[in-house]
């Protein structure tokens, strides 16, 4: 299954490894978007950082987002 995640707030004055995490998830910008596929390394990075973040199921039928 896969997943949408949203970054809903900045990095500025957070922790660096956190940077990092958004950075790997191929966020960088608020209101920026990316699909990934729900696999145990992916959760854990979205956990780490899941106040940063918005997370909702995505369905393959969802073009243009």
């Amino acid at each position: 299954m896969k997943i949408k995640v949203t970054q809903i707030r900045s990095t500025i004055n957070r922790k660096e490894n956190h940077k990092r995490i958004m950075k790997a998830l191929g966020l960088g910008r608020v209101g920026h978007s990316a699909i990934h596929e729900e696999s145990p390394s992916v959760l854990g990075m979205i956990d780490k950082i899941s106040y940063l973040l918005k997370v909702e199921p995505y369905h393959e039928t969802q073009q243009g987002e």
